[in-house]
């Protein structure tokens, strides 16, 4: 079974950056597609990026494309999320989650190991 742990989290001012990291431990990270998703106050769990288990593609939410960035170091067993250009509304705790094959999926059903999460918040 996969342990993840975020980190990276923060308070920030919109338009700026935070990059996001997940350390995974007791699996094999490099063979499942990876995930983040996010989950603000009062509303469901939404996806937000995955990618794909050579880190090859990548796919995302349509509200953070053009400002979040993917990617993987299977050699460091970690996946990170580069976030620019931030809004208020990106404000939420994000997960990591690892993905159930080598592909990936917008269905939080599709993943079946989750960390605990790392808190963003962005001011206006």
């Amino acid at each position: 079974q996969v342990q993840l742990v975020e980190s990276g989290g923060g308070l920030v001012q919109a338009g700026g950056s935070l990059r996001l990291s997940c350390a995974a431990s007791g699996g094999t990270f490099s063979m499942y597609a990876m995930g983040w998703f996010r989950q603000a106050p009062g509303k469901e769990r939404e996806f937000v990026a995955a990618i794909i288990w050579t880190g090859g593609t990548t796919l995302y939410a349509d509200s953070v494309k053009g400002r979040f960035t993917i990617s993987r170091d299977n050699a460091k067993n970690t996946l990170y999320l580069q976030m620019n250009s931030l809004k208020p509304e990106d404000t939420a705790v994000y997960y990591c989650a690892k993905g159930r094959s080598v592909s990936y999926s917008m269905k939080p059903g599709e993943y079946n190991s989750w960390g605990q999460g790392t808190q963003v918040t962005v001011s206006s």
